[in-house]
């Protein structure tokens, strides 16, 4: 059976692609472009990519089409599947009736953290030696791969609440019907489609009434948006995580530069060592253990798996280090994960860090998060703005608080790297941040880097 998927190239499209070929399908597709690492996971699977949205050509006749959620009507390849009247229907609505219909599925929810947390429930399970099926919207050092199959009963799938496709307007989650269901935070975020936080809520809320009474809900017990969207209904066993003492299991001692916590609950006091900085990863990681723990992993076999738990790339991950200059590429996006970041940065780097942002993200571009922007970014030493030129506000008036010794705005990615290789001094930490491909900065930067360095000498 031949499947043609129309948005290819995103991290969750890109993983149906990656799965339909495993389980043997011949697999085509086409987007408006494709970068790492996705582009890179496609073209080793051998699947076609077609680049840019003009009509299929005729020899390609597919048995069914995929849509993803980024197209809309008007798109030349979306409107050629109608006119032809091609069977046709959206990647979770796929995944869920041909992958995960009769197996346990684990889904990882909330503005933040699901990649890391599904990322750490995936290896967790494979530790154990329980081979779980996963598809995330990254790459897990353990396994080098977005998404696979798996040979067990587990699935694990970052539960996303984006929009479905142009003909079903249900966050993706919806359609997976899960057993187990992370709820990390709530906030508001994708702005382009949610009109407030209620609304988003209210899709939680449906997601919440598809769990079954057997199944059950771990939910960040210090965040209070879910404590609300709780209250709406839940017929589902619920444990709370967190900080607070009203919580099942308690994070406690968090030593940010040590890497070090105290799990307390259930009668059980537990040390690890977290093998990613920050509170907000030591939640990750809580939320991971509890879940792995619902599919009878016990906790001890968890934290034994954290040992070898090799990351998430793009998730403050190192690209390199020239000249005694550190470069590191991260995912965030919002406000609260931008200086959730740089915080665990912080807690592990004693130099300077120099944040460069791109504010690309379709609620960055609408201005929904400008007023708490500049604040996000306080802890670093330095801030380098790329300006986009689909942004429909102003840079200026949001980043006040910093421009001038501390701040620098510029829609030149050239002059961007020029600014940055001259600022950067030895022992300083550069930290990218996108949601995109940033015009390949990461390794422009290091380049960059290494010819002043050699200039220097």
């Amino acid at each position: 059976m031949h499947l043609d998927i129309l948005g290819i190239g995103g991290t969750f499209m890109g993983g149906i692609a990656l799965l339909a070929r495993e389980a043997g399908y011949t697999v085509s597709g086409v987007d408006a472009a494709v970068y790492p690492p996705m582009s890179t996971l496609l073209a080793e699977q051998g699947i076609a990519i077609r680049e840019g949205y003009a009509p299929r050509p005729p020899s390609l006749v597919p048995d069914c089409v995929l849509v993803g959620n980024a197209l809309s009507r008007g798109n030349p390849a979306l409107e050629q599947v109608l006119d032809q009247r091609l069977l046709y229907t959206s990647g979770p609505q796929w995944l869920a009736e041909e992958v995960m219909r009769e197996r346990w599925v684990l889904a990882v929810t909330g503005t933040h953290g699901k990649t890391t947390t599904s990322s750490l429930l995936a290896w967790i399970l494979e530790y154990a030696g329980l081979s779980p099926g996963f598809l995330i919207g990254g790459v897990p050092g353990n396994f080098g791969y977005s998404a696979r199959l798996g040979s067990g009963d587990l699935f694990v799938i970052e539960g996303d609440e984006y929009d479905t496709a142009f003909f079903d307007k249900r966050s993706k989650f919806i359609h997976f019907r899960p057993r187990t269901v992370v709820i990390n935070n709530l906030e508001f975020d994708h702005a382009d489609i949610f009109p407030d936080l209620a609304a988003i809520q209210r899709q939680f809320h449906y997601l919440i009434r598809t769990v079954p009474s057997t199944g059950l809900i771990i939910a960040n017990g210090d965040d209070q948006t879910i404590t609300d969207t709780l209250a709406l209904g839940c017929w589902t066993p619920v444990i709370r995580f967190g900080t607070g003492v009203n919580n099942d299991w308690r994070l406690e001692a968090i030593d940010g530069p040590n890497a070090r916590a105290t799990l307390t609950g259930k009668g059980q006091n537990r040390a690890i060592t977290l093998p990613l900085p920050g509170e907000h990863n030591a939640r990750n990681i809580l939320a991971a253990l509890l879940a792995a723990q619902h599919t009878g992993v016990t906790l001890d076999q968890g934290i034994e798996a954290l040992r070898h738990f090799r990351g998430v790339r793009r998730r403050l991950e190192r690209r390199g280090i020239v000249g005694g200059v550190e470069l590191y590429d991260d995912f965030a996006h919002h406000p609260t994960a931008i200086a959730a970041t740089i915080a665990a940065l912080r807690g592990r780097h004693q130099g300077r860090i120099l944040a460069v942002l791109e504010p690309r993200s379709n609620t960055m571009r609408l201005g929904v998060h400008r007023n708490t922007l500049a604040a996000s970014l306080q802890q670093a030493d330095r801030v380098f703005v790329y300006r986009p030129r689909t942004l429909e506000w102003n840079l200026e008036d949001a980043f006040a608080p910093l421009l001038g010794e501390r701040a620098l705005i510029t829609e030149d990615i050239e002059c961007l790297i020029d600014y940055i290789t001259a600022a950067a001094q030895i022992g300083d930490a550069v930290l990218v941040m996108s949601n995109g491909a940033f015009e390949n900065i990461h390794e422009r930067l290091l380049v960059a880097l290494s010819n002043q360095r050699q200039h220097d000498r």
